[in-house]
C-alpha cells in the first residue's frame, strides 16, 4: 500500500501552510471513506451514472497532476501518460477519456497501483506547494482550493457509489456497523410565514472560496410564502404511497410519468418490501424502514408529485437561499459520522439534499471560469435542478448559503429528500 504524506507543520503559520495542511486532511479523508471496504470492492460500478470508488480515488488525484503540476510547469513529466484517458471524466479541452460506462471494467491499473499515483502526485504537490513563487502563488492557491473541494464532491460520491454497489449485491452488505441511537419521534410539521420582495442571492465570491455557479449576486423577486420547518418523513411519504401516489398519473409531470412507468418505480430507491414489512437499504445494511426519519433518494418526478398530492410545491432555490442565509451551516454532516439522514426541526443543512423548483441554470451575467476550469459546471445548465443544503454524506466546511447542487429530475441515488413550501 502507499507511504504517507510527507511531514508538514501540523499547525498552519501563514496561508501557504494552512493550504498545505488543508490539501492533506482532504486527501486523507478520502481515504478513511475506503478503509472498509475489501479490495474487490474497490472495483464494482453498479450502474452508468456510478463509478468505482478505485476510479474516484484515480481521478482526483488526475485533477491535481493535470491542473496544477502540469499547468504550472511546462517541463513536468507525468507519473503515466496512459492515466490522462483513463481518468479524465468530462474534460474535453483536455482530450480523449475512456467511456463512463465502462471505468468498471478496468481491474488494471490495481487498486494498490492507483493508492501509489496517489501518493507520488501528493508528495509532488506538497513540493510544488513548497516551492512555488510568489508570483503565481495566487493562481496555484485558487487551482489548489478548487481541487479540494472537487474531491470533497468525489467524497460524497463516494458514499452514494458504495451505497448503490452494495445494494445490487443480493448479500445486502454493511459498509459500517450502526452505532448511533435511532431518529426519535418527528415533530409537527409547522410552517414560517415568509415575506416577498426584491431580494439579492448568489455572491461574488469575495468572502472565500465559491463555485462560478453561486456568481454573481443579482436580485430576485419573490412573493410571499411559506416553508416547511422540517423535511417529509418516511411516515408521510408512505401515506402519499398507499394512496396510490405511485398509480396516479395527475400528480406526476408526464416525463415522470412516463420514467416511472417504463422503470416500474412504486417505492422511493433502496425501499424494499419482505413480508408486507417495508425495509430500507442504508450504509449499514438492510433496516425496518424507521416512520421518523427522512425520506431520501427522492427524484424530483417523486419530490414534485409528493407536493402535489399534498396541496403544496417545492421551495425556489431563492426562497431557500434567503432562509438559508439567515440559518447557522449546522446539521449531521459527514463529520458527524452518522451516514444516514436525521430529522431536526429547522434544519436546513445537512441530513438531505433539498430539492427546489428551479432548473438550473445560469444567474445573470454568470461568466465561467477560464479554459479548462470553464467545463466545470457552465456546460451542465441544461435539463438539471438545483438541489440546496448539504446532506449527512457531505463535508460541513464544503457547505455555504450560496451552494448550487444539480442532478437531473430522475436521479435519486444522492441523498435526496422533499422540504415542501406553499403560497399565502
Amino acid at each position: 500500500m502507499s507511504p504517507p504524506l510527507k511531514s508538514h507543520p501540523a499547525i498552519p503559520t501563514n496561508s501557504r501552510q494552512k493550504l498545505i495542511a488543508d490539501y492533506q486532511r482532504v486527501r486523507n479523508i478520502s481515504l478513511e471513506i475506503c478503509a472498509p471496504l475489501m479490495v474487490d470492492d474497490y472495483q464494482i460500478q453498479s450502474g452508468v451514472e456510478t463509478s468505482p470508488p478505485k476510479w474516484h480515488l484515480a481521478h482526483v488525484t488526475w485533477f491535481f497532476e493535470t491542473f496544477l503540476l502540469e499547468a504550472f510547469d511546462p517541463g513536468y513529466q507525468t507519473v503515466n501518460p496512459e492515466y490522462g484517458y483513463l481518468f479524465n471524466s468530462y474534460y474535453q479541452t483536455v482530450g480523449a477519456m475512456h467511456a463512463r460506462a465502462k471505468r468498471g471494467l478496468l481491474s488494471r491499473p490495481t487498486v494498490e497501483q492507483v493508492l501509489d499515483y496517489r501518493s507520488e502526485i501528493d508528495n509532488r504537490i506538497l513540493d510544488f506547494l513548497d516551492d512555488c513563487d510568489e508570483s503565481l502563488w495566487q493562481q496555484a492557491a485558487f487551482r489548489l482550493t478548487l481541487g479540494l473541494h472537487h474531491e470533497q464532491q468525489h467524497q460524497e460520491l463516494l458514499f452514494m457509489d458504495i451505497k448503490h454497489n452494495f445494494w445490487n449485491n443480493p448479500l445486502k452488505p454493511r459498509y459500517l456497523q450502526r452505532s448511533q441511537p435511532a431518529i426519535e419521534e418527528t415533530g409537527k410539521l409547522d410552517w414560517e410565514q415568509r415575506p416577498g420582495g426584491l431580494i439579492t442571492i448568489g455572491t461574488d465570491g469575495i468572502d472565500g472560496f465559491t463555485f462560478d455557479n453561486e456568481t454573481p449576486r443579482h436580485q430576485v423577486w419573490l412573493e410571499p410564502h411559506r416553508l416547511s420547518s422540517r423535511l417529509i418523513t418516511n411516515s408521510e411519504f408512505l401515506d402519499f404511497m398507499q394512496d396510490g401516489g405511485y398509480m396516479r398519473p395527475e400528480l406526476w409531470l408526464s416525463d415522470g410519468w412516463s420514467h416511472i412507468r417504463n422503470n416500474q418505480w412504486i417505492a422511493p430507491l433502496y425501499w424494499e418490501n419482505h413480508d408486507d414489512q417495508w425495509l430500507e437499504f442504508t450504509l449499514y445494511g438492510l433496516e425496518t424502514l424507521d416512520p421518523s426519519a427522512p425520506v431520501a433518494h427522492i427524484s424530483y418526478y417523486e419530490a414534485d408529485a409528493y407536493a402535489r398530492w399534498a396541496g403544496k410545491r417545492l421551495p425556489s432555490e431563492a426562497e431557500l437561499e434567503t432562509k438559508m442565509l439567515e440559518t447557522p451551516v449546522t446539521g449531521h454532516f459527514s463529520e458527524s459520522g452518522v451516514f444516514h439522514p436525521q430529522a431536526g426541526e429547522g434544519q436546513f443543512y445537512g441530513s438531505l439534499w433539498e430539492w427546489t423548483a428551479s432548473p438550473y441554470l445560469a444567474y445573470p451575467r454568470f461568466k465561467p471560469l477560464e479554459g479548462s476550469m470553464g467545463e466545470y459546471n457552465g456546460k451542465f445548465m441544461c435539463n438539471q435542478w438545483v438541489l440546496r443544503g448539504g446532506s449527512c454524506v457531505t463535508p460541513e466546511n464544503h457547505i455555504r448559503p450560496t451552494y448550487r447542487n444539480f442532478f437531473y429530475p430522475q436521479d435519486r441515488w444522492q441523498f435526496s429528500g422533499i422540504r415542501l413550501a406553499d403560497d399565502l
